[in-house]
């Protein structure tokens, strides 16, 4: 996939909507954009019996008055003219609804806010990165609204890996982002059975690492990119990624995830996992094959 051409935004009414919105508007360019769904789900829009009462006059309905709310924070930012924008508020379980009509409007890439000051657990986000039917894209909220100009790709020498990569390598011919790939490895722990140190096991692990990134470069005939090969030092993955992405003053991780078949609920592999629960600071897209949740027809008869 070249391009983003359909992206649904999802949105919580808080402060994070702004900084949001702000990002999407800088980005919907370069990721090839060119409709964007922002929806907002609530448990219940309807307006308690006592408030009917007080206030006869409030006949506006909840939806159309969040609608105008959300439209009113899209006119204030600066949106490239030939997007298309639609809002959707619906009442229901917010996770189960943004998948629903992330399928009906057959998106290319759902968009995220994750908080890191501001009130909110970040389950939502989370969750959508196990069960969304497509790329999902972090944006974090005091990461600097900016086009990146460095991009981190963990390497595990994968199909996954070679996605994001050709992923990344087209979003350059729109920025002067640079590529870093990034292989973690770790020394197993048996290592001293061998008569070799830590460190000169680690040596050779590395050494194996480098030939597997230039076979694995090879064999798909990848553009060719800077790598770092760093021993994990920390028992958490995503935690040594994020660590080392921000040494590296990298703007985007980009990095892919396990899938199961189409029919299927897309499934994330374990490091792409821990990243998705511990990184609340790197804006990142978790980039997967397009397939599907749910079939149409199931869709719809939800609506």
């Amino acid at each position: 996939m070249k391009n983003f051409t359909k992206a649904m935004v999802g949105l919580d009414l808080s402060k994070m909507d702004d900084i949001l919105v702000k990002k999407i508007a800088l980005l919907s360019k370069i990721l090839g954009i060119e409709k964007l769904y922002f929806i907002h789900v609530a448990k219940d829009l309807s307006l308690p019996e006592e408030i009917t009462k007080n206030f006869p006059d409030l006949v506006a309905p909840a939806d159309e008055s969040i609608k105008a709310d959300i439209r009113g924070t899209i006119n204030e930012n600066p949106f490239p003219k030939e997007i298309e924008i639609e809002v959707i508020v619906e009442e229901g379980k917010p996770l189960d609804t943004v998948l629903r009509w992330a399928k009906i409007k057959d998106v290319d890439l759902i968009i995220m806010g994750r908080k890191e000051s501001l009130e909110g657990s970040g389950s939502l986000a989370k969750n959508m990165a196990h069960r969304a039917p497509c790329p999902v894209l972090f944006l974090t909220e005091k990461a600097e609204p900016k086009i990146p100009q460095k991009i981190l790709i963990p390497l595990d020498f994968s199909d996954h890996s070679r996605m994001s990569l050709e992923f990344a390598h087209n979003l350059t011919q729109n920025t002067d982002a640079k590529l870093l790939g990034l292989h973690v490895y770790s020394v197993p722990s048996g290592y001293y059975k061998t008569g070799k140190s830590y460190e000169e096991f680690a040596e050779i692990m590395e050494g194996h690492a480098k030939k597997d990134f230039e076979k694995f470069f090879e064999k798909n005939n990848l553009q060719p990119i800077d790598c770092l090969y760093k021993c994990k030092d920390d028992g958490n993955e995503g935690r040594f990624i994020v660590r080392v992405s921000l040494e590296e003053k990298a703007d985007l991780i980009v990095m892919g995830s396990r899938g199961r078949t189409a029919s299927a609920a897309a499934l994330l592999g374990s490091v792409a996992e821990k990243l998705v629960n511990i990184n609340n600071s790197v804006p990142m897209l978790i980039f997967k094959k397009k397939g599907e949740t749910m079939s149409f027809m199931d869709a719809l008869k939800k609506i």
